[in-house]
């Protein structure tokens, strides 16, 4: 199989390399993240007229791309610029609605791809463990309509959105994969409370407190009772844009420290002649290649079936989590203190690492259920 890049792909990147370079560079990313907002709608409509967010989504779906390997070039150059406006949030809501195909939602996406709407997915929620079935989250019928009630967790940007996708059960117990339906929910809902708050690695998010909103009977995306499999799929697709963008921001970790390395000098040569830093960098590499080439499996696989499809992502999500977390700590360790400071990009993008490691499931998650798949099993209710 050839894994280069066609002409297209490498000419996105080139786009958004450059874009980041010369427009989102460290100091008006740090600015971004310090305002009310903690993203930028200026930047939302830019990367949309660069083709960032329509290269996520096929032509079918009025985008240009929509493959694996669109979506990882679009997320490794986010991570390479630690951007943080929510653009796998967009994905996996979009990806809902392209599924679900009705006209209205058809409309919603089209906005979604222009730039003009963000819209979200919330289905995480504190006791979930990243694993859908565990929603708890009560969508019950109300004359004509729905009722919801619950709350949901940690959603990137949510103060900025003009909807979310929510997941609610709306029959069965809290494990179960069936009775999960999807909402469409406006971000002035009456009875949609958010409590915003600052991330630690950047950009903000909020929990969503849901009292009883009224949703007329439109609201519901699709199939009542049978969501399960399409947020599988949706999560998938942000699961890769997160091992994507991780790589991204392992590659430009490396890349500040090699640069350190070769200018910082003790006892009048650089550090990096001592071989010792030198093996320490050697395996560093290694292990950043190992994660580009579960990227590519994973990116490679996404059309796959479901077995393999899902394997592939989990098994991409545990190597980012694990190499991720080796990156941050011997980037700063090879840095010295100067690694911690605030004012260097690098403790910036250690933090992201290893808070990818912890977003849709992290690496303990993935791991049993890679394991879990490949015996043919379901993950058992309960297990984190």
């Amino acid at each position: 199989m050839n894994f280069e890049h066609s002409d297209e792909r490498r000419m996105l990147a080139d786009t958004l390399n450059r874009f980041i370079r010369e427009q989102y560079g460290f100091a008006t990313r740090q600015r971004i993240c310090a305002s009310a907002q903690g993203c930028s709608r200026e930047v939302w409509q830019r990367l949309a007229e660069l083709g960032a967010i329509a290269a996520l989504f096929p032509e079918s779906d009025g985008g240009f791309g929509g493959a694996g390997f669109d979506i990882a070039i679009v997320f490794e150059s986010m991570g390479r610029g630690l951007v943080v406006e929510p653009l796998v949030g967009a994905l996996m809501a979009g990806q809902v609605l392209a599924t679900v195909g009705t006209e209205a939602a058809r409309a919603l996406l089209a906005e979604l791809i222009a730039g003009e709407k963000i819209v979200l997915l919330a289905y995480e929620e504190a006791d979930t463990f990243a694993d859908p079935s565990r929603i708890a989250l009560r969508a019950e019928r109300a004359g004509a309509g729905w009722r919801l009630t619950g709350s949901k967790s940690v959603v990137h940007q949510a103060e900025q959105a003009d909807a979310f996708v929510i997941a609610a059960r709306t029959s069965g117990a809290v494990g179960d994969e069936n009775g999960l339906s999807l909402f469409l929910v406006p971000r002035d809902t009456p009875g949609l409370s958010l409590r915003g708050y600052r991330l630690i690695d950047g950009g903000r998010a909020a929990e969503l407190t849901l009292g009883a909103v009224a949703l007329p009977a439109v609201s519901l995306l699709g199939m009542a009772d049978s969501a399960h499999p399409v947020m599988e799929r949706a999560i998938g697709y942000g699961v890769l844009a997160l091992t994507a963008e991780s790589l991204g921001a392992m590659e430009a970790a490396k890349e500040a420290t090699l640069e350190y390395l070769r200018t910082r000098k003790q006892f009048g040569t650089p550090i990096g002649s001592f071989q010792a830093l030198q093996h320490r960098m050697a395996a560093l590499l290694l292990e950043v290649e190992q994660a580009r080439s579960s990227v590519i499996n994973a990116a490679a696989s996404l059309g796959a079936g479901r077995t393999l499809r899902e394997r592939a992502l989990s098994a991409a999500k545990v190597t980012v989590g694990r190499v991720g977390t080796l990156v941050a700590e011997e980037s700063i360790q090879l840095h010295g203190a100067i690694g911690m400071t605030w004012e260097l990009p690098l403790a910036h993008f250690a933090k992201r690492l290893v808070m990818i490691d912890h977003e849709l499931g992290d690496e303990d998650h993935h791991l049993a259920r890679f394991i879990a798949l490949g015996r043919g099993k379901a993950l058992a209710a309960g297990a984190p």
